[in-house]
Order: structure tokens, then sequence, then C-alpha cells
């Protein structure tokens, strides 16, 4: 309930330690002493439940925003991602699961629990996150006011105050306001996926029955959640102001009760259908279903009347029982964004600048000379520009009249995009331009449509991939006529085509003449653009779902085959999550046979490490900090002759078998030389990195006296401004005018 004109007295909870459950956390393999036994690898106790080391990393990503070595308003930021997540893993997650309860699904997942059990033992795990979080909101708001950054009630304000705030209310909020009775007369209105609402109570006098209202907080309208009071850094909700203006939507009629809630729809709506001749259209009918699909959570003010948590509950057909939660705290955490963007230098991290690549620096204009020359060029987001390497490349190729052709796949990019501007004026140069967009990219699909249809307005041959599978490689391709015949070049990522990810996400790019791996590119997009696949073949280029798997697992084997005390195997992967079983028994295997591995998983993880005789060779670790850990890398020590590989795909039964990924071997020395250091310095970081243990839980190092105090992501800043100074071109460039950077567009 939102209490009008009574000062805030609402407790914290103490803090709670959230633990694994019992269903995914089995003792070790055997005690102490004994012989260690024969482990039967499809025994679901050796695999970690994915929803729930999902939610182990939100703990991770909470701790930050704990930690008081981060700046404040770093740490409000990161408690408004913790947010957000919680709010997509009902929509995605658990939507997921209550369709596989709803239809009836018996099959136990890889772990060996059944879609209700994972339900229960996610809600369990939510309930003690929400705990710290609300406590961790408590702290950050006292530090934010030793800062001067202050929250009220309207309430609390002075008269004056008042009045401003009620002016602008008349000006600003009324018109966007549309009370929705409810009553027999009136069905119960639609409630939009993660929209504010306020059920309102009023009757004419004290002895009439309540009447009860539905009224929308019309959030994302120009109309920010926390609202200014004066010149400084006071603010009141959105919601406040609103509930203390009642007079004005409901003349003559008095308030009996204001209480907020919040609905969360199912994101898993789409149904795909071979027998779809428009794929188009049927995306923009999954987008229509979902904004009418089930809801999966009920959020209400903790101060609702049980009476009111039991009419919504049934009218949105939800149990009143477990799918109602009640927030203790800020109702949408996600919105705190707003305050983490608050302009006080001092509170955040020092500023970044993201450097020119060194070998983009060079005195020829052209980036195609550069290229043909150097070969390949690797790219470190952020710490190098997207703007002077990325969007150069498709800058360049837009207007460089030698190029012919421009092929590209478009997963994600940003809301006023750069690239797609530059592809657009490449088709108005007269080339050939094919960019193959996936539709399907979640949360992404309508403005991925719009683009789709801007595109094809000017004359590119825009597709849409193949059916059944997602598009999720980040590959552009150029080709053009050089001084020699004709050219390829290419740039592949492990990162979107994201202006404002780009300065988000920790990411890798190569840039590349290469011509085995730009005709293994050829054959990519000619497969993406017609869906025949049979017979064709790559040299260098791991795509999925055709080799990507079957070549990791040979390369898993080889390791284990090639293993000796003289010359002792090594596998090293980095990348976002490791759930596919056939992946994690391979490691176990090797594993078993001595490989020494190094698996740094950013959030979810089943492998179990350090179990004796099974995963004690096995080291797996999460960092977490500044930039969002986007990179996937694998490296294999084979024998001696080290291969490195980058590119788009996780780790997952998706990514392997479901989508289409491009990963790419890395083989010049300087780039290998880049990625050795990169792994070498994550892997001995003590700020940013935890530690998985055997049960699934996580313990994050701490850095002891004499250990280098500075985070991973700093480390890669300083030494990407180091590589730029050193630059003989740097100089020259300033002085000429042309350090022109890249700034985040948006952030998805």
């Amino acid at each position: 309930m939102i209490r009008r004109k009574s000062p805030d007295k609402s407790a914290e909870p103490p803090e709670t330690e959230t633990k694994m459950q019992a269903a995914v956390t089995p003792e070790a393999a055997s005690p102490p002493g004994e012989a260690v036994p024969e482990f039967d690898l499809e025994r679901p106790e050796w695999y970690l439940n994915r929803e729930l080391t999902w939610l182990q990393f939100n703990k991770r990503v909470l701790q930050e925003a704990r930690d008081d070595r981060n700046p404040l308003l770093e740490r409000v930021f990161f408690l408004a991602v913790v947010g957000s997540n919680i709010d997509e893993f009902f929509m995605k997650r658990i939507g997921g699961l209550k369709q596989q309860v709803g239809a009836g699904v018996t099959t136990p997942s890889v772990d060996g629990m059944l879609p209700r059990q994972q339900i229960d033992a996610c809600y369990a795990m939510v309930t003690a996150l929400l705990a710290d979080l609300r406590q961790t909101e408590g702290v950050l708001r006292t530090l934010l006011a030793e800062e001067n950054i202050r929250f009220c009630r309207y309430s609390d304000l002075g008269a004056g105050q008042q009045k401003e705030m009620d002016r602008f209310f008349r000006h600003d909020v009324y018109p966007l306001l549309t009370p929705q009775g409810i009553d027999p007369a009136h069905p119960f209105p639609f409630i939009s996926n993660l929209s504010l609402n306020l059920l309102v109570g009023v009757r004419e006098k004290d002895s009439d029955p309540v009447l009860l209202n539905r009224l929308k907080v019309p959030t994302g309208v120009g109309v920010p959640r926390f609202i200014k009071v004066g010149r400084g850094h006071l603010y009141i909700t959105f919601e406040d102001l609103i509930a203390n203006n009642l007079d004005m939507l409901f003349p003559g009629l008095v308030a009996h009760s204001c209480e907020l809630f919040r609905v969360t729809r199912n994101a898993i709506t789409e149904h795909m259908s071979e027998q779809a001749n428009d794929l188009l259209a049927m995306i923009e009918t999954a987008l229509r279903d979902r904004k009418f699909a089930d809801i999966v959570r009920l959020q209400v003010d903790d101060c609702m009347t049980a009476q009111h948590r039991g009419m919504l509950a049934a009218e949105l057909k939800i149990d009143s029982e477990t799918d109602v939660f009640a927030a203790g705290g800020l109702m949408a955490v996600r919105d705190l964004v707003e305050i983490g963007r608050i302009d006080r230098p001092n509170l955040h991290f020092p500023s970044h600048q993201p450097c020119d690549n060194p070998d983009l620096l060079a005195d020829d204009p052209n980036i195609f000379h550069v290229l043909r020359q150097k070969g390949s060029i690797l790219l470190q987001h952020p710490y190098e520009s997207f703007d002077t390497s990325v969007e150069r490349f498709l800058r360049e190729a837009s207007q460089d009249p030698k190029v012919l052709v421009i092929k590209m796949t478009l997963y994600r990019t940003g809301s006023r995009s750069r690239i797609i501007q530059y592809l657009l004026d490449a088709a108005r140069n007269g080339k050939q331009v094919a960019v193959v967009v996936e539709l399907m990219a979640r949360f992404d699909e309508s403005a991925n449509i719009k683009w789709a249809e801007a595109m094809e307005e000017a004359g590119i041959h825009v597709s849409y991939g193949v059916v059944g599978l997602k598009t999720h490689s980040k590959v552009t391709f150029v080709v053009r006529r050089d001084y020699d015949g004709l050219r390829r070049y290419a740039h592949i990522g492990t990162g979107n085509y994201h202006a404002g990810t780009a300065r988000q996400y920790s990411d890798l790019g190569l840039l590349t003449s290469d011509p085995v791996i730009c005709e293994d590119l050829t054959e990519l997009f000619n497969y993406l653009t017609t869906g025949y696949a049979p017979t064709r073949k790559y040299t260098k280029i791991l795509p999925s779902p055709k080799s990507l798997k079957k070549a990791l697992l040979k390369k898993i084997e080889r390791e284990i085959r090639l293993h000796s005390p003289e010359k002792p195997g090594r596998i090293q992967f980095k990348c976002n999550a490791l759930e596919d079983k056939d992946m994690t028994k391979a490691l176990y295997l090797a594993s078993q046979a001595g490989v020494r591995i190094d698996l740094i998983i950013r959030d979810s993880c089943r492998l179990r490490p350090g179990i004796a005789g099974l995963s004690d060779n096995i080291r797996v670790m999460s960092i977490v900090g500044r930039f969002l850990e986007h990179t996937r890398i694998y490296y294999f020590q084979n024998g001696g002759d080290e291969e490195y590989f980058i590119g788009s795909a996780d780790l997952m039964k998706r990514n392997l078998e479901m989508r289409v990924e491009v990963v790419a071997p890395i083989e010049d020395a300087r780039s290998q030389a880049t990625l050795r250091e990169i792994l070498d310095i994550q892997l001995g970081n003590q700020r940013s990195v935890w530690e998985m243990r055997e049960n699934g839980e996580y313990i994050q190092r701490l850095p002891r006296e004499g250990d280098d105090q500075r985070a991973v992501h700093q480390i890669f800043i300083e030494k990407a401004e180091k590589r730029a100074a050193a630059s003989p071109f740097t100089a020259k460039k300033k002085r000429h005018g042309r350090d022109k950077r890249g700034s985040a567009l948006d952030i998805a």
C-alpha cells in the first residue's frame, strides 16, 4: 500500500546467505581415504541445475552492489541489474518451466529435477536473493543520503515543495492517466507486462461501499520513475505523486486505499512452424501473443490487504500461495538505473574512453589496405573503440567504390544504429548488400522487424536465416576489387553489432583478409540465404549446428590422447555458459585422464569441479565487474601446437545444435599472444574472480597484501591505453584532429 501523508517505517530484512538446493548439491563422490569409485556419467548428481546456477550468478552481481570498493552510483547500477535480471528470469525461465508443468512433462532435466521441482527450488533461492537485495537497497539509500542524494515521500515534503509537485502533476502527469473501474459493468482490465499499477479504492463517504479502480503508472512516456524535487537530488516516486493527487482523478470521492502491484508475463510464446509461409507475419503474431501471455508472477505492495491480493490473483488466474510476491522495498528495482546515471563523477568509475587499435592508426586511410598488409587484426572491446574498428570497416565498405558486395548477419543492434545507416548507404551507392536478420532475437523482435523493412525498402536483400535455427553468429563479409583481382575481407565477433553494448560488454573481434576463412564465409552466407547445406564444407571456421560441437568434442578427445607426464594436456574455455551435457561429460573424461582444465564461465555451469577422481583437475571461475563478460575463447594445448578460437557460441545445447554460430581460429602469433595474456590475467586475478566449489556455490577471491588490487577490467583499460600511447601514429593523429571516438548510443 502507498501510504499517504505518513513516513516510511519499512524495516530492513536480515541479511540472508542463499544456498544451492539440496536436490542439486549431493555429497562428494567418496569420503576421504576411500578408493575412488567408477563414475556413471549418466547419473544426474554430476550435473548442476541450469536455473539455480544462473541465480547463483545474480548473487555474484548483487555482491558488486554490496562491495564498498565500487563507487556508490555503480553499486546502485549493479542493484538495478539484479532487479532487471530477476524480471527476465521469471519471463523466460519460470515461464518456460510453467509451460512444461502445464504440458505434463514428466522427463527430468539433466540434473534429475522435474519442472515443478525446479520451480520450487528457484522460488526458494529467489526469495533469499530478494531478501539480500532489499537489505542492500536499504544500505545504499543510507549511503546515497550521505551524498545528498535522497528519497522521500510526498508527505515528508514541505508545503512549497508539495505545491511544486502538484503543479507538475497537473501539467505533466494528469493528462496521461486513465482510471479504469473494476465492477460488474467494467471487466477487469488488461495488465501489461512489467507495468506499475495502482489499485485505488474510493467511495463517496465513509459509510458507502468501496469502489475499486486500476490506474496504470505511465512510465516510459517522458516522465521518470524518480521525480526530482527542486534543484538538488531529492526524489519522490512517480506512483507516490499520483497517490497524493487522487482528488483530481476522482473528484467528489474519498480515497480509501491505494496499493501498488505489478505483473510479469511469460515471454516464451512463439511456436515455430515449418508450415509457416510468412516468417515475418508469424513473428508479429508471436509478439502479439506475448503481450497477452500468461502471468507468471504478481508483485504487490507488502501492505496490500489479503482480500485485494486474493482478488488480483483470482482475476489474473494465478496461484495466490506461490505466485504472489510481496515487495518489501522498491517495486521494479530495475528503475534504479535512473539514479545510477546521475552525473556525479566522483561516485562513478573513472571515465573510460576506448582507445583506437594501434594497427588501425596507420597513415593509410583505407582499412582494406591495412588489412591486406596485416592479414588479421584482433580487436578487444570495450577497451578498443568499436567506432574506429568495426563501424569504420562498414563505413568504408559502404563508400569505397571498389567494394562490390557486403554481407552481414544481424542479431541485435542499437535503436539509432550507425551500422544500419552504413548498410543503407552501401545500397544507395550501388553495392550488392545482403543481410541475414534474426527476427527471433528475444526482446529485440520489433526492432529487427523495423530494420528489416527499412533495409528491404532500400533495396537490400534481406533474409531470415534457416527455418528452425536462430542465426546468432556475428559476421560481416566484404568483396572488393583490389589491384590484383577480387579479394574478400571479414569481421567475426563474439558480440553483437551494437554500439551501446560495445561500450558495456567485454568482447573480441577479428578483422581478417585470410582467404581460407573468407572462402568459408562465402559458403556460410550461401547456406544462410538458401537453407541448403548437405555438401558445404568448411576448412577453418567451425559453424554450428553442422560441425562446431563435433569439432570441440574431437579436440577434447585429442587432448586426452596427447596427454602425457612429459607433455601434460591443457584446455581453457572462456564463455558465458556451460550447459550442454555432452560437453560436460567430455570435460569430466579429460579431467579423469589428467588433462588440466580451466573454465571461465560467466553464469550457468552444470559441471561440478573438484570432485576427487572425477573433476579434481578442473577449475571453474566466474568474473563479475565493471563490464559484462561476453567473450568466448576456446584454447587447446594440442601437444604444444597450440590452438585458439573465438566466436559467438556458448557451450549450451541450443548454441551447439539449434543455432547458426561461427567460431574461428586465431592463428597469427601476435593475436595468440593477446589471447594468452587475456586468459592469464583473468585466471590469476585476485579482485574480480569467483571460484566454484563442488556443490555449485562460489567463493570470491580476496587480494592479500602485496597482490595486485586492480580489477580485471581496470587492468585491460590500462593495457589498452598503454598500447595506444606507444603507437607512433597516436600523437600525429591527435595533431591533425582525427581522434574521433564512438559513444554509447543506447544500452540493450
